[in-house]
């Protein structure tokens, strides 16, 4: 009878061992892991150099190695919370002292940001930098300039558009970019950290007429849509930092994937999850992404397959990925996982990975900023350094 028993057991655990969205086989794999640990050791030593060279109130912003120059930043540009997130990853995984001490010295700097209404990236701004400071050591000054920026970005929240404006135009213009999706998590936080429910809707009411007006059938995405401030009706939809109106700019389609993402995770709402799974489609079966998994600048720029590279929309992909893997079936999560392996694994050779002492102390090499601006082309980029750290961080730490 005993055997009997054990047997039954035997096929029970089996059967739910098939049928598990989450399968052992997509467990962290060591010996990618060993990888990242020197990756994170020499991330480490890269920051202490780009910190020696950064001046006391400014932000690392690029550097240029054919001229060896940098270029800074002051705490308002929407790319300062990456500088002290990234050395918060860092000091979590490795336990340096010095990588605090310069992330809290930095963070005073970016402080008087939290009362800045005139951006919407103060998720990137604020989130990516007091949001992990707070996670590590919870603070109430860390709250308060928290709840203070979650305050401060709903004021460009306009309810006849049903969004948030991300950039200041021409009168009657309504400027809204796909990136906007990152900065919504702010906003959840500040809901259940004060109980108020106004910064929850309008997230919720920014991603849902992100996801009506955004994207196209084939899920891809617009970078910029401008809808008339008085109306909310839609006057055009357009591309900024993309080869065209109609192509798929890779680190917009990156922030969409990630944003959905972020919006499922808040909300356990089954639509937030059929849009990031859609996203996630539309990315990885396009006949433009490389085998490598680190996408042409715009999937459909001109000049592919000598088309320029965008490390950043690969870090960006590889963590949202990662994190997508947990809330699907057990083959698109196996999908996912082998995607983002592949990418970080990429992102880990010499031809992504700056040699120590190199590139300015940046991680990543091979970023694209502004390319139609001729801004930031082929340099490292500070939030391709983060979400680096970050992707790495997420399957590391994966238990399945």
């Amino acid at each position: 009878m005993k055997t009997c028993w054990y047997i039954l057991f035997s096929l029970i655990v089996i059967g739910l061992s098939c049928h598990s969205p989450n399968k052992l086989s997509n467990s962290p794999k060591s010996g990618l892991v060993k990888t990242f640990d020197q990756n994170f050791a020499d991330a480490a030593a890269q920051y202490k150099v780009l910190g020696k060279n950064l001046p006391a109130d400014k932000f690392p912003r690029t550097f240029y190695p054919a001229t060896g120059k940098y270029e800074f930043s002051n705490s308002a540009w929407w790319c300062s919370g990456f500088y002290p997130g990234t050395l918060l990853y860092l000091y979590e995984e490795t336990k340096d002292q010095s990588l605090l001490t310069e992330a809290e010295r930095i963070l005073k700097v970016l402080e008087k940001e939290k009362n800045n209404t005139s951006t919407h990236d103060l998720g990137f701004m604020m989130f990516c930098s007091f949001g992990n400071a707070n996670r590590i050591a919870p603070k109430p000054e860390y709250k308060d300039i928290l709840l203070t920026s979650a305050r401060s970005l709903i004021t460009r929240f306009n309810p006849k558009v049903g969004c948030i404006k991300s950039w200041d135009g021409k009168p009657g213009e309504f400027l809204v970019i796909i990136d906007n999706m990152m900065n919504l998590e702010l906003l959840f936080w500040a809901t259940r950290v004060s109980g108020d429910s106004t910064f929850y809707k309008v997230a919720v009411t920014h991603a849902e007429t992100t996801m009506k007006n955004h994207f196209r059938p084939d899920y891809s995405s617009y970078h910029v849509i401008n809808y008339n401030s008085e109306t909310g009706a839609i006057q055009q939809k357009r591309t900024a930092q993309g080869a065209a109106d109609e192509s798929a700019w890779a680190r917009g389609q990156a922030w969409g994937l990630y944003g959905f993402t972020v919006m499922y995770r808040e909300t356990k709402d089954p639509k937030y999850l059929d849009q990031a799974k859609h996203i996630a489609e539309f990315l990885l079966n396009h006949p433009n992404l490389p085998a490598d998994k680190i996408p042409y600048w715009d999937f459909n720029a001109p000049g592919i397959p000598n088309a320029l590279r965008d490390a950043s929309a690969g870090s960006i992909m590889a963590a949202a990925l990662i994190e997508l893997a947990d809330y699907v079936d057990a083959n698109s999560s196996a999908k996912y996982l082998k995607t983002a392996e592949t990418q970080l694994q990429t992102l880990s050779n010499s031809t992504y990975k700056a040699a120590p002492g190199t590139n300015g102390g940046f991680i990543l090499q091979h970023g694209v900023g502004h390319l139609p601006g001729k801004s930031e082309v082929d340099v490292p980029l500070t939030y391709g350094d983060y979400y680096f750290i970050e992707a790495m961080i997420r399957y590391k730490n994966r238990k399945r």
